[in-house]
């Protein structure tokens, strides 16, 4: 770097120096491909910043040859350009020669500009985000349904096939409304982002006969919806990657794009799709070199998505064991403590699973050196730093949660803390008990619930409307159920049943009344609520009618005024119940906006509980964090079938499908995926197996994310199910604490 002034190298040779071993390997990378694998704590982005910086200098890039970083949340590429552009400042070097994006914009980027061998043209496609309950998904099935007669009698059938006329048309309602949109939105997102066409899934089909005939099923349900999309000039986000790659796979253009680029940086590679890898890949390659400058940055073991988009730790493994891999091991975040206890899990779940599997890396995390530059680097841990409680029930656990909480923060009001959850229930339900404790305390709470993300407020809010507007249309009927139990105000139960027949239900007659059951009645009375008030109510007054009726809270509040204001603004002077649900209907197609003050920061300011799930802790720590609720049947992968699926056996389709497609892609290198798993119940097993391996890696995530004290707990008595639990109305259960956090207590 001989064209860099004296105090330029100097300021570069201090950036390295501060470097543990693992970054020092990044920031040295000159090219070729890489695996960084990192556990959590160990700073990978300011590494990857670092490593992005010297490599600018290195090779004097600019305009024409540019150094790609990757990553996959806007929020995540933000933080990362922002560092990136520090360094170069305080280097006194030009922020040039680099760009940071999310994957799927850079495939955009590639795919719009050759809109005639992508097939997108961004002037006349839309992009849209498919999900079971799109339209496109449900046309789909309805297209399929009428040319596929005798596939849907086989499902209709089940396992048993005399059945009364009332159980046969809940059978086709549940089909058509749930098992089947459902079944088509996995299939389909897991298929593309595999690269796998329909015809490939009708061939799999073929391989592995089964009572329903599943992959024949998937693969008709996936044409339909590919035709439907392209009638409609509609494009999904998978969509964009297979673009970009039909582009990239051109010799002409591929060469093009590789000689304005230096190498790609990816972060959090774990999350990636075998089709986002590809991609990536032939980005960063030459092809006439023969060489590819791909540093792939991740944690298999934080990989927590899996088991609901095709993201896979076998993938990040598999490209760990093909190329050099450099590890970041050391972590400042915790205390040894804490860094003793994750450890254990990871060694202790890796046993569970078999190598082959790839599920997991075992890394051990250990502490940073004692000349390490960060500030509080493994602080002592706060009284025994890892504390496993088994109170008697789930009310005694928020109580002594609230009590270590009181006196943490008396004698820290500094530092923070956060209760992590599996589900949002669990979080409402502690949320409850300790804001009335702790209505006057000196230290805040946070109900991550109450932050922004209410972009799905005007769907909820349409489907209520649509409802009220055709409360005998089953479909309706059944959507406005859905948001009820979603926001909590009414039981989870098989809402295909009761929306069946939708006059039975709204309007039960005394010759043939509902059955004595307690939350069926409650539904159909709120259901009559919303009915009354849709004639008494004048117009204007109807949403924040119902956003009082679904519990919305503060910012969701203020979500519904903003949407309010726009409904408003944009109606004539003839205002109807019809006009309203076609503008929220625009909003959906095209997007809401909502209020936005969701930040980081939010989660994790000093004198604050926050309340969040184990999935939106990823990325944050806390001086203090409690993980309640430990018990086995929350943390052990075991499936639920939804009451009104059971019909076809104990397995939902989704699952099954999802299982034998990702079989199908690891055939070559998965040991176990060389079995025909052409019986679902096996099937079934092995998603079993993958939803368990995630569970794993989502506590150790949780536990993570502790600097001073990690509380964990499995209450004796706990709901018999979170989805139907209201306090104090609920009897509890005796339940086992799972067995992951047996084994932690028994290491103590």
């Amino acid at each position: 770097m001989n064209h860099l002034s004296s105090d330029q190298e100097a300021f570069l040779r201090g950036l390295m120096s501060g470097l543990r071993p693992g970054q020092i390997e990044l920031a040295q990378w000159q090219a070729g491909a890489m695996a960084i694998s990192a556990v959590p704590g160990s700073g990978k982005s300011h590494a990857l910043a670092i490593a992005a910086v010297m490599t600018l200098a290195r090779q004097q890039l600019h305009q024409q040859k540019q150094l790609v970083v990757v990553t996959f949340t806007r929020s995540a590429a933000s933080s990362i350009k922002q560092k990136i552009c520090a360094y170069l400042k305080a280097a006194r070097l030009p922020a040039v020669g680099f760009t940071v994006q999310t994957l799927h914009g850079l495939a955009l980027q590639i795919a719009s500009r050759h809109p005639e061998v992508s097939g997108l043209d961004l002037e006349r496609v839309t992009l849209t985000h498919t999900h079971a309950s799109h339209p496109v998904m449900q046309e789909a099935v309805e297209l399929w349904i009428q040319e596929n007669e005798g596939l849907f009698q086989g499902l209709l059938a089940g396992k048993q096939e005399d059945q009364e006329e009332t159980e046969r048309l809940r059978r086709q309602f549940a089909l058509r409304t749930e098992i089947l949109p459902q079944l088509a939105q996995t299939v389909i997102h897991e298929a593309k982002s595999s690269n796998l066409q329909p015809a490939e899934l009708a061939y799999l089909g073929d391989l592995r006969g089964d009572r329903y005939s599943l992959m024949t099923v998937a693969a008709g349900l996936y044409e339909k919806y590919q035709q439907l999309m392209c009638l409609r000039n509609l494009i999904d986000y998978d969509d964009m990657i297979l673009g970009a790659l039909r582009v990239l796979e051109v010799e002409e253009l591929q060469d093009l794009w590789q000689t304005q680029i230096y190498g790609v940086f990816e972060d959090e590679a774990q999350d990636s799709s075998p089709l986002q890898e590809k991609l990536l890949s032939l980005l960063a390659g030459d092809r006439v070199a023969g060489k590819t400058n791909l540093v792939r940055v991740g944690d298999p073991n934080q990989a927590i998505n899996s088991t609901f988009t095709p993201a896979d730790p076998f993938y990040f493994n598999r490209f760990c064991e093909e190329v050099y891999c450099a590890e970041i091991q050391q972590a400042g975040r915790s205390s040894q403590t804490i860094i003793t206890a994750a450890n254990q899990l990871l060694s202790w779940a890796g046993g569970q699973s078999s190598p082959e599997r790839r599920a997991y890396r075992l890394q051990d995390i250990t502490p940073v050196a004692a000349d390490d530059p960060q500030r509080n680097a493994n602080p002592a841990p706060t009284g025994q730093g890892v504390e496993i409680e088994q109170p008697d029930n789930i009310y005694q656990t928020v109580e002594l949660i609230g009590d270590r909480l009181e006196k943490l923060f008396t004698e820290n009001p500094d530092h923070n803390a956060a209760i992590l959850v599996r589900r949002h229930r669990q979080g409402k339900f502690i949320a409850d008990i300790l804001k009335e404790r702790f209505r006057h305390s000196a230290f805040g709470m946070y109900e991550a619930q109450e932050g922004n993300n209410h972009s799905q407020i005007p769907a909820e809010i349409y489907a209520i409307l649509r409802f009220l507007d055709r409360p005998h249309s089953p479909d309706c009927l059944r959507d406005a159920l859905q948001v009820l139990g979603d926001r909590q105000q009414i039981a989870t139960q098989d809402l295909s049943r009761l929306a069946a027949y939708p006059e039975k239900f709204l309007y039960p007659a005394p010759l043939d009344p509902l059955p004595d059951q307690p939350q069926i009645l409650e539904a159909q009375a709120l259901c009559d609520r919303l009915l009354q008030a849709r004639w008494e109510l004048p117009h204007h007054q109807l949403i924040p009618f119902l956003a009082m009726t679904l519990d919305y809270r503060a910012t969701e509040l203020a979500t519904v005024q903003k949407l309010s204001e726009h409904i408003a603004q944009t109606v004539t002077d003839k205002k109807s119940l019809q006009q309203t649900l076609s503008i929220l209907q625009e909003l959906i197609r095209d997007g809401f906006k909502d209020i936005d003050e969701d930040s980081e920061s939010v989660y994790t300011k000093k004198n604050q509980v926050t309340i969040l799930t184990m999935h939106k802790s990823k990325g944050l720590d806390w001086d203090y964090v409690f993980v309640p609720f430990l018990h086995e049947d929350e943390i052990s992968g075991a499936g639920w079938v939804p009451n009104a699926a059971k019909f076809l056996g104990d397995y939902t389709l989704a699952e099954v499908a999802r299982a034998q497609i990702r079989q199908f892609v690891h055939r070559q290198e998965h040991t176990a995926s060389r079995q025909n798993f052409s019986d679902a119940a096996a099937a079934w097993q092995e998603a079993q197996q993958l939803k368990q391996e995630e569970e794993y890696r989502l506590l150790y995530v949780a536990m993570t994310r502790a600097k001073r004290l990690l509380w964990l707990s499995a209450a004796k008595e706990t709901a018999f199910s979170w989805s139907v639990f209201k306090p104090h109305q609920s009897s509890l259960k005796t339940k086992e604490m799972s067995r992951a956090l047996q084994y932690l207590r028994a290491q103590q």
